[in-house]
C-alpha cells in the first residue's frame, strides 16, 4: 500500500486557521449565552447568528474553485469539505434553534408552520437537500458514487437559491431586502464563476 502523501505545514496551517475561524462564530454564541449576554431576545439573536453563518459559510465553500484558479492554489479544494461541514454544522444549529426554542420540538407545529409559510418551507427545503451532501462527504463515497458524486453535489446551487429564498422571504415581512440581496448577488457570482468553466473539465474525476 502506498504511502500517503505528506501534507505541506502550510496547507496544515491554513486548515487549522479556516476551522478556528469556522468555529469562532458557534464559540461567540456559547460564550455570550453564559454569560446571559444574548440580548432581550436571545431565541431571535441565535437563530438570526446561525442562520447568518450558515449564508457566510455556503458563500465561501462556493468561493473555494474560483479561488482555486485564481490563485492556482491546489490545497484550496481539500479544504473545501471542512468548510462544507462547518457550514451544515451551521445550518443544524439554526435549525435546532427554530425547532426546539421556537417549536419546542411539536412536530405537528414545525409542519404547520412549513405548509403556512413559504420562508419555513424554503429553508426546510434547503436543510433537506444539505443532509446528503453532508453524508457523503467522505472519501469512501467519492469513490463509491464516482462521476455520480459530482451530479450530486451540484445540488449546492439549488441549496443556495433555496438559503437566499429563506432570508428574503423573511425580510419581505420587514420591508428590509438590502442583506438578502446582497447575499443573492454575491452567491450569484460565484455560482456563475464556478458554472462558467466547468466545460473544460468535463468528465474529470471529481475531487474529495
Amino acid at each position: 500500500m502506498p504511502a500517503s502523501r505528506p501534507v505541506p505545514w502550510r496547507e496544515r496551517l491554513l486548515r487549522a486557521v479556516l476551522f478556528t475561524a469556522g468555529l469562532a462564530p458557534a464559540a461567540r454564541l456559547l460564550v455570550l449565552g453564559v454569560r446571559d449576554e444574548l440580548g432581550a431576545n436571545p431565541v431571535e439573536f441565535v437563530t438570526r447568528s446561525s442562520g447568518t453563518w450558515t449564508l457566510v459559510m455556503l458563500c465561501v465553500v462556493l468561493a473555494v474553485s474560483p479561488l482555486r484558479r485564481l490563485t492556482g492554489w491546489q490545497s484550496l479544494v481539500r479544504m473545501r469539505r471542512m468548510l462544507g461541514l462547518l457550514c451544515f454544522a451551521y445550518a443544524c444549529l439554526h435549525l435546532l434553534a427554530y425547532v426546539w426554542f421556537d417549536q419546542w420540538f411539536e412536530v405537528t407545529s414545525v409542519l404547520r408552520d412549513v405548509l403556512k409559510r413559504p420562508f419555513i418551507a424554503a429553508g426546510a427545503l434547503a436543510f433537506v437537500l444539505l443532509v446528503p451532501l453532508a453524508l457523503t462527504s467522505t472519501n469512501a463515497m467519492v469513490r463509491l458514487l464516482g462521476r455520480r458524486w459530482a451530479i450530486l453535489h451540484r445540488a449546492v446551487y439549488a441549496v443556495a437559491v433555496l438559503a437566499v429564498l429563506h432570508y428574503a422571504w423573511h425580510k419581505a415581512g420587514k420591508n428590509d431586502l438590502f442583506e438578502p440581496l446582497v447575499y443573492g448577488v454575491v452567491l450569484a457570482v460565484l455560482i456563475g464563476l464556478r458554472a462558467w468553466p466547468r466545460r473544460r473539465g468535463a468528465g474529470q474525476t471529481p475531487q474529495p
